[in-house]
Protein backbone atom coordinates (compact mmCIF):
# COMPACT_ATOMS: atom_id res chain seq x y z
CA UNK A 1 0.00 0.00 0.00
CA UNK A 2 1.11 3.55 -0.65
CA UNK A 3 1.65 6.44 1.70
CA UNK A 4 -1.11 8.93 2.39
CA UNK A 5 -1.70 11.51 -0.29
CA UNK A 6 -3.13 15.01 0.02
CA UNK A 7 -1.40 15.92 3.27
CA UNK A 8 -1.46 19.59 4.19
CA UNK A 9 0.90 20.67 6.96
CA UNK A 10 0.25 23.99 8.68
CA UNK A 11 1.67 25.53 11.86
CA UNK A 12 -0.43 26.65 14.84
CA UNK A 13 -1.93 30.10 14.23
CA UNK A 14 -1.41 29.53 10.49
CA UNK A 15 -4.10 30.20 7.85
CA UNK A 16 -5.73 28.24 5.02
CA UNK A 17 -7.95 29.73 2.31
CA UNK A 18 -10.22 27.63 0.15
CA UNK A 19 -9.70 27.73 -3.60
CA UNK A 20 -5.93 27.75 -3.10
CA UNK A 21 -3.24 25.09 -3.40
CA UNK A 22 -0.57 24.49 -0.76
CA UNK A 23 2.44 22.51 -1.99
CA UNK A 24 0.25 21.04 -4.72
CA UNK A 25 -2.61 20.08 -2.35
CA UNK A 26 -6.00 21.79 -2.78
CA UNK A 27 -7.97 23.19 0.13
CA UNK A 28 -11.58 23.23 -1.08
CA UNK A 29 -14.78 24.94 0.03
CA UNK A 30 -16.23 21.60 1.24
CA UNK A 31 -13.21 21.22 3.56
CA UNK A 32 -13.75 24.76 4.87
CA UNK A 33 -17.47 24.05 5.50
CA UNK A 34 -16.71 20.84 7.38
CA UNK A 35 -14.09 22.58 9.55
CA UNK A 36 -16.50 25.43 10.29
CA UNK A 37 -19.10 22.92 11.51
CA UNK A 38 -16.50 21.08 13.61
CA UNK A 39 -15.46 24.39 15.17
CA UNK A 40 -19.07 25.21 16.00
CA UNK A 41 -19.45 21.89 17.81
CA UNK A 42 -16.37 22.72 19.93
CA UNK A 43 -17.35 26.26 21.03
CA UNK A 44 -15.23 27.86 18.26
CA UNK A 45 -11.99 26.97 20.10
CA UNK A 46 -10.14 25.23 17.26
CA UNK A 47 -10.11 27.97 14.61
CA UNK A 48 -11.08 31.52 13.79
CA UNK A 49 -13.21 31.80 10.65
CA UNK A 50 -11.92 34.27 8.07
CA UNK A 51 -13.33 35.36 4.72
CA UNK A 52 -12.95 32.17 2.64
CA UNK A 53 -10.50 30.76 5.14
CA UNK A 54 -9.62 29.69 8.65
CA UNK A 55 -6.92 30.67 11.13
CA UNK A 56 -5.77 27.93 13.46
CA UNK A 57 -5.37 28.51 17.20
CA UNK A 58 -3.13 26.81 19.77
CA UNK A 59 -4.70 23.40 19.00
CA UNK A 60 -2.36 21.02 17.19
CA UNK A 61 -2.81 17.52 15.84
CA UNK A 62 -4.45 16.03 12.78
CA UNK A 63 -7.75 16.34 10.92
CA UNK A 64 -8.91 14.15 8.06
CA UNK A 65 -11.78 15.18 5.82
CA UNK A 66 -12.81 13.24 2.75
CA UNK A 67 -9.31 12.21 1.66
CA UNK A 68 -7.58 15.43 2.77
CA UNK A 69 -5.31 15.22 5.81
CA UNK A 70 -4.46 18.46 7.63
CA UNK A 71 -1.67 18.22 10.18
CA UNK A 72 -1.42 21.20 12.55
CA UNK A 73 2.05 21.47 14.06
CA UNK A 74 3.41 23.47 17.01
CA UNK A 75 6.10 26.06 16.37
CA UNK A 76 7.75 28.80 18.37
CA UNK A 77 8.08 32.05 16.37
CA UNK A 78 11.62 32.60 15.20
CA UNK A 79 12.23 28.86 14.97
CA UNK A 80 12.84 26.92 11.79
CA UNK A 81 9.82 26.23 9.57
CA UNK A 82 10.97 22.63 9.20
CA UNK A 83 7.72 20.63 9.32
CA UNK A 84 9.50 17.30 9.95
CA UNK A 85 11.30 18.77 13.00
CA UNK A 86 8.13 20.17 14.57
CA UNK A 87 6.18 17.02 13.79
CA UNK A 88 8.81 15.07 15.73
CA UNK A 89 8.63 17.61 18.60
CA UNK A 90 4.87 17.11 18.79
CA UNK A 91 5.10 13.30 18.67
CA UNK A 92 7.81 13.28 21.37
CA UNK A 93 5.74 15.62 23.57
CA UNK A 94 2.68 13.37 23.17
CA UNK A 95 4.85 10.37 24.06
CA UNK A 96 6.30 12.06 27.15
CA UNK A 97 2.84 13.09 28.40
CA UNK A 98 1.60 9.53 27.80
CA UNK A 99 -1.00 10.63 25.27
CA UNK A 100 0.88 8.47 22.80
CA UNK A 101 2.71 5.25 23.55
CA UNK A 102 4.63 3.91 20.58
CA UNK A 103 8.20 2.75 20.30
CA UNK A 104 8.22 2.77 16.51
CA UNK A 105 5.97 3.81 13.71
CA UNK A 106 6.35 0.57 11.76
CA UNK A 107 6.42 0.42 7.99
CA UNK A 108 6.08 4.17 7.57
CA UNK A 109 9.57 4.66 9.03
CA UNK A 110 11.08 1.64 7.24
CA UNK A 111 9.96 3.04 3.89
CA UNK A 112 10.79 6.63 4.92
CA UNK A 113 7.30 7.65 3.91
CA UNK A 114 5.47 10.71 5.09
CA UNK A 115 3.49 9.74 8.15
CA UNK A 116 1.12 11.60 10.38
CA UNK A 117 -0.49 11.30 13.78
CA UNK A 118 -3.59 9.52 12.55
CA UNK A 119 -1.49 6.65 11.22
CA UNK A 120 0.45 6.48 14.48
CA UNK A 121 -2.69 6.27 16.62
CA UNK A 122 -4.28 3.76 14.22
CA UNK A 123 -1.21 1.52 14.28
CA UNK A 124 -1.02 1.76 18.07
CA UNK A 125 -4.66 0.64 18.33
CA UNK A 126 -4.22 -2.20 15.81
CA UNK A 127 -1.15 -3.45 17.70
CA UNK A 128 -3.08 -3.41 20.99
CA UNK A 129 -6.01 -5.37 19.51
CA UNK A 130 -3.61 -7.85 17.87
CA UNK A 131 -1.99 -8.42 21.26
CA UNK A 132 -5.39 -9.00 22.91
CA UNK A 133 -6.36 -11.53 20.22
CA UNK A 134 -3.05 -13.41 20.71
CA UNK A 135 -3.52 -13.45 24.51
CA UNK A 136 -7.11 -14.67 24.12
CA UNK A 137 -10.18 -12.44 24.03
CA UNK A 138 -12.33 -12.52 27.16
CA UNK A 139 -15.94 -13.66 27.34
CA UNK A 140 -18.53 -11.95 29.48
CA UNK A 141 -22.11 -12.61 30.52
CA UNK A 142 -24.85 -10.65 28.79
CA UNK A 143 -28.62 -10.79 29.00
CA UNK A 144 -30.55 -11.98 25.94
CA UNK A 145 -34.32 -11.92 25.54
CA UNK A 146 -36.21 -13.69 22.78
CA UNK A 147 -37.78 -16.91 21.59
CA UNK A 148 -35.90 -20.15 22.15
CA UNK A 149 -36.90 -23.77 21.52
CA UNK A 150 -35.92 -25.01 24.97
CA UNK A 151 -36.94 -23.34 28.23
CA UNK A 152 -33.94 -21.74 29.89
CA UNK A 153 -33.55 -18.72 32.09
CA UNK A 154 -36.59 -16.70 33.10
CA UNK A 155 -39.88 -16.97 31.17
CA UNK A 156 -41.14 -13.50 30.17
CA UNK A 157 -44.79 -14.41 30.58
CA UNK A 158 -46.55 -11.46 28.88
CA UNK A 159 -44.31 -11.66 25.79
CA UNK A 160 -44.57 -15.45 25.75
CA UNK A 161 -48.39 -15.37 25.68
CA UNK A 162 -48.43 -12.61 23.08
CA UNK A 163 -46.04 -14.28 20.64
CA UNK A 164 -46.33 -18.02 21.25
CA UNK A 165 -50.04 -18.73 21.57
CA UNK A 166 -49.88 -20.79 18.40
CA UNK A 167 -46.22 -21.88 18.54
CA UNK A 168 -46.32 -24.11 21.63
CA UNK A 169 -42.78 -25.32 20.91
CA UNK A 170 -41.28 -21.86 21.62
CA UNK A 171 -40.52 -20.04 24.87
CA UNK A 172 -39.97 -16.29 25.19
CA UNK A 173 -37.27 -16.03 27.85
CA UNK A 174 -34.71 -13.76 29.37
CA UNK A 175 -31.46 -15.64 29.88
CA UNK A 176 -27.75 -15.06 30.17
CA UNK A 177 -25.23 -15.86 27.44
CA UNK A 178 -21.47 -16.15 28.02
CA UNK A 179 -19.66 -15.15 24.83
CA UNK A 180 -17.49 -12.54 23.04
CA UNK A 181 -20.43 -10.34 22.03
CA UNK A 182 -20.21 -7.87 24.93
CA UNK A 183 -19.87 -4.09 25.24
CA UNK A 184 -16.05 -3.94 25.39
CA UNK A 185 -15.70 -5.84 22.11
CA UNK A 186 -18.53 -3.82 20.57
CA UNK A 187 -16.61 -0.60 21.35
CA UNK A 188 -13.36 -1.98 19.90
CA UNK A 189 -15.23 -3.19 16.80
CA UNK A 190 -16.63 0.29 16.19
CA UNK A 191 -13.13 1.82 16.45
CA UNK A 192 -11.90 -0.83 13.99
CA UNK A 193 -14.65 0.16 11.52
CA UNK A 194 -13.61 3.83 11.72
CA UNK A 195 -9.96 2.90 11.13
CA UNK A 196 -11.06 0.86 8.10
CA UNK A 197 -12.75 3.95 6.63
CA UNK A 198 -9.81 6.28 7.22
CA UNK A 199 -6.90 3.95 6.39
CA UNK A 200 -8.20 2.79 3.00
CA UNK A 201 -5.42 3.13 0.43
CA UNK A 202 -2.64 3.48 3.02
CA UNK A 203 0.07 1.10 4.23
CA UNK A 204 -2.07 0.34 7.29
CA UNK A 205 -5.10 -1.01 5.44
CA UNK A 206 -3.75 -4.54 5.01
CA UNK A 207 -2.93 -4.67 8.73
CA UNK A 208 -6.45 -3.45 9.53
CA UNK A 209 -7.92 -6.26 7.36
CA UNK A 210 -5.85 -8.89 9.20
CA UNK A 211 -6.92 -7.62 12.63
CA UNK A 212 -10.54 -7.36 11.54
CA UNK A 213 -10.49 -10.95 10.23
CA UNK A 214 -9.26 -12.23 13.61
CA UNK A 215 -11.79 -10.18 15.61
CA UNK A 216 -15.18 -11.79 16.44
CA UNK A 217 -18.43 -10.59 14.84
CA UNK A 218 -20.30 -8.55 17.43
CA UNK A 219 -23.45 -6.45 17.56
CA UNK A 220 -23.41 -2.83 16.40
CA UNK A 221 -24.05 -0.32 19.16
CA UNK A 222 -24.23 3.47 19.48
CA UNK A 223 -21.25 4.75 21.46
CA UNK A 224 -20.93 8.23 22.96
CA UNK A 225 -19.19 9.95 25.87
CA UNK A 226 -21.63 8.53 28.44
CA UNK A 227 -20.87 4.99 27.19
CA UNK A 228 -17.28 5.40 28.33
CA UNK A 229 -18.27 7.09 31.59
CA UNK A 230 -20.50 4.16 32.52
CA UNK A 231 -18.07 1.48 31.31
CA UNK A 232 -16.51 -0.57 34.10
CA UNK A 233 -13.25 -2.40 33.49
CA UNK A 234 -12.87 -5.28 35.94
CA UNK A 235 -9.66 -7.15 36.70
CA UNK A 236 -10.34 -9.66 33.94
CA UNK A 237 -10.65 -6.85 31.38
CA UNK A 238 -7.63 -4.88 32.66
CA UNK A 239 -5.47 -5.76 29.57
CA UNK A 240 -8.08 -3.95 27.46
CA UNK A 241 -7.58 -0.58 29.16
CA UNK A 242 -5.12 0.91 26.63
CA UNK A 243 -7.11 -0.27 23.59
CA UNK A 244 -10.28 1.17 25.12
CA UNK A 245 -8.59 4.52 25.77
CA UNK A 246 -7.46 4.80 22.13
CA UNK A 247 -10.91 3.63 21.00
CA UNK A 248 -12.44 6.43 23.09
CA UNK A 249 -10.16 8.98 21.43
CA UNK A 250 -11.00 7.70 17.93
CA UNK A 251 -14.77 7.24 18.41
CA UNK A 252 -15.49 10.50 20.24
CA UNK A 253 -13.48 12.51 17.69
CA UNK A 254 -15.11 10.85 14.68
CA UNK A 255 -17.81 13.09 13.27
CA UNK A 256 -19.72 11.32 10.46
CA UNK A 257 -21.39 13.64 7.94
CA UNK A 258 -20.42 16.70 9.93
CA UNK A 259 -20.96 19.00 6.95
CA UNK A 260 -23.99 19.29 4.72
CA UNK A 261 -22.22 17.03 2.24
CA UNK A 262 -21.03 13.46 2.65
CA UNK A 263 -17.57 14.14 4.03
CA UNK A 264 -16.61 12.03 7.04
CA UNK A 265 -14.21 13.68 9.44
CA UNK A 266 -11.86 12.57 12.18
CA UNK A 267 -10.08 15.22 14.26
CA UNK A 268 -7.47 14.53 16.95
CA UNK A 269 -6.51 17.93 18.34
CA UNK A 270 -4.56 18.82 21.47
CA UNK A 271 -4.26 22.16 23.29
CA UNK A 272 -0.57 23.13 23.32
CA UNK A 273 -1.08 24.98 26.63
CA UNK A 274 -2.05 21.68 28.25
CA UNK A 275 0.72 19.71 26.51
CA UNK A 276 3.39 22.22 27.53
CA UNK A 277 2.21 22.23 31.15
CA UNK A 278 2.11 18.40 31.30
CA UNK A 279 5.53 18.09 29.65
CA UNK A 280 7.17 20.49 32.13
CA UNK A 281 5.45 18.75 35.07
CA UNK A 282 6.55 15.27 33.97
CA UNK A 283 10.15 16.39 33.38
CA UNK A 284 10.26 17.91 36.89
CA UNK A 285 8.65 14.87 38.51
CA UNK A 286 11.14 12.45 36.96
CA UNK A 287 14.12 14.23 38.56
CA UNK A 288 15.90 12.09 41.15
CA UNK A 289 16.86 14.98 43.45
CA UNK A 290 16.89 14.53 47.20
CA UNK A 291 14.47 16.80 49.04
CA UNK A 292 12.57 17.70 45.84
CA UNK A 293 8.78 17.40 45.73
CA UNK A 294 6.76 18.46 42.68
CA UNK A 295 2.95 18.76 42.52
CA UNK A 296 0.67 19.66 39.64
CA UNK A 297 -2.72 21.40 39.75
CA UNK A 298 -2.81 21.69 43.56
CA UNK A 299 -5.82 23.83 44.53
CA UNK A 300 -6.69 25.88 47.62
CA UNK A 301 -9.89 27.69 48.68
CA UNK A 302 -9.84 31.35 47.65
CA UNK A 303 -13.23 33.03 48.04
CA UNK A 304 -16.84 31.90 48.46
CA UNK A 305 -16.33 28.39 47.05
CA UNK A 306 -13.88 29.54 44.35
CA UNK A 307 -10.48 27.84 44.34
CA UNK A 308 -7.14 28.91 42.90
CA UNK A 309 -4.79 26.44 41.27
CA UNK A 310 -1.30 27.18 39.92
CA UNK A 311 0.10 24.81 37.29
CA UNK A 312 3.07 23.50 39.28
CA UNK A 313 4.30 23.76 42.89
CA UNK A 314 7.93 22.88 43.68
CA UNK A 315 9.14 22.18 47.24
CA UNK A 316 12.92 22.11 47.51
CA UNK A 317 15.09 22.20 50.63
CA UNK A 318 12.42 23.90 52.73
CA UNK A 319 11.54 26.49 50.08
CA UNK A 320 8.41 26.61 47.92
CA UNK A 321 8.31 27.85 44.32
CA UNK A 322 5.32 28.43 42.03
CA UNK A 323 5.43 27.86 38.26
CA UNK A 324 2.79 28.85 35.73
CA UNK A 325 3.40 27.64 32.18
CA UNK A 326 2.39 29.70 29.13
CA UNK A 327 2.62 28.30 25.60
CA UNK A 328 3.24 31.48 23.66
CA UNK A 329 6.12 33.50 22.37
CA UNK A 330 6.34 36.46 24.73
CA UNK A 331 9.32 37.97 22.86
CA UNK A 332 10.45 41.24 24.42
CA UNK A 333 7.01 41.91 25.92
CA UNK A 334 6.25 42.04 29.61
CA UNK A 335 3.71 39.68 31.18
CA UNK A 336 0.15 40.94 31.55
CA UNK A 337 -0.95 42.65 34.75
CA UNK A 338 -3.47 39.83 35.20
CA UNK A 339 -0.70 37.18 35.12
CA UNK A 340 1.43 39.14 37.60
CA UNK A 341 -1.49 39.59 40.01
CA UNK A 342 -2.15 35.87 39.77
CA UNK A 343 1.47 35.02 40.59
CA UNK A 344 1.42 37.39 43.58
CA UNK A 345 -1.66 35.64 44.96
CA UNK A 346 -0.06 32.21 44.39
CA UNK A 347 3.03 33.36 46.30
CA UNK A 348 0.86 34.55 49.18
CA UNK A 349 -1.31 31.42 49.43
CA UNK A 350 1.52 28.89 49.07
CA UNK A 351 4.02 30.84 51.21
CA UNK A 352 6.34 31.06 48.25
CA UNK A 353 8.87 33.82 47.67
CA UNK A 354 9.65 33.07 44.02
CA UNK A 355 7.06 32.69 41.28
CA UNK A 356 8.02 31.81 37.69
CA UNK A 357 6.12 32.45 34.47
CA UNK A 358 7.59 29.85 32.12
CA UNK A 359 7.51 30.35 28.35
CA UNK A 360 8.86 28.19 25.51
CA UNK A 361 11.55 29.67 23.32
CA UNK A 362 14.27 28.74 20.86
CA UNK A 363 16.85 30.38 23.13
CA UNK A 364 17.15 29.92 26.90
CA UNK A 365 17.03 33.17 28.87
CA UNK A 366 17.50 32.70 32.61
CA UNK A 367 14.93 34.40 34.83
CA UNK A 368 15.66 37.49 36.89
CA UNK A 369 13.52 37.39 40.02
CA UNK A 370 12.23 40.90 40.69
CA UNK A 371 10.36 41.90 43.86
CA UNK A 372 6.83 43.27 43.70
CA UNK A 373 6.64 46.99 44.52
CA UNK A 374 6.17 47.50 48.24
CA UNK A 375 6.77 43.81 49.03
CA UNK A 376 10.43 42.86 48.87
CA UNK A 377 9.93 39.27 50.00
CA UNK A 378 7.68 38.22 47.10
CA UNK A 379 9.37 37.97 43.71
CA UNK A 380 8.37 36.98 40.20
CA UNK A 381 10.32 36.26 37.02
CA UNK A 382 9.93 35.37 33.36
CA UNK A 383 11.78 32.24 32.30
CA UNK A 384 12.31 31.44 28.61
CA UNK A 385 13.35 27.87 27.97
CA UNK A 386 14.74 26.50 24.73
CA UNK A 387 12.47 23.57 23.93
CA UNK A 388 14.90 22.28 21.28
CA UNK A 389 18.20 20.52 21.85
CA UNK A 390 20.19 19.55 18.74
CA UNK A 391 17.08 19.63 16.53
CA UNK A 392 14.90 17.56 18.84
CA UNK A 393 12.70 18.13 21.88
CA UNK A 394 14.76 19.25 24.89
CA UNK A 395 14.72 16.36 27.34
CA UNK A 396 16.57 18.21 30.12
CA UNK A 397 14.23 21.09 30.91
CA UNK A 398 13.55 19.74 34.42
CA UNK A 399 17.21 20.09 35.44
CA UNK A 400 17.41 23.55 33.88
CA UNK A 401 14.37 24.85 35.77
CA UNK A 402 15.55 23.51 39.15
CA UNK A 403 18.98 25.09 38.53
CA UNK A 404 17.22 28.47 38.19
CA UNK A 405 15.85 28.15 41.73
CA UNK A 406 19.15 27.08 43.25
Amino acid sequence: MSKRKNILQVFEHGKLYYGREYNGVSFEEKHFNALAKLNQLHNNEYFTLLHKGIKFSQYVGVIQIDGLTIEVLPKIDGGSSNEALWQKVLIDMLRATRRLKVNKVGQAIVNKQQIHLLDIYFEWFLNEVQLLVRQGLIKQYRKKTGNVKALKGKLVFAKHIGQNLIHKERFYTSHQIYDHNHQIHQILSLALDIIGQFSSGTYLYSKYKRVEADFPDVSRIVVNASTFKKLTVNRKAEPYRTALEIARLIILNFAPNISSGKENMLALLFDMNDLWEEYVLIKLKTLQTEGLEVKGQESRPFWNGIKIRPDIIVHKEGETYVIDTKWKNIGASKPSTHDLRQMYVYNEYWTSFKALLLYPSIETIEPEFIAFEGDEKHKCAIGKLNILNNDKLNDHIGEEIIAWFS
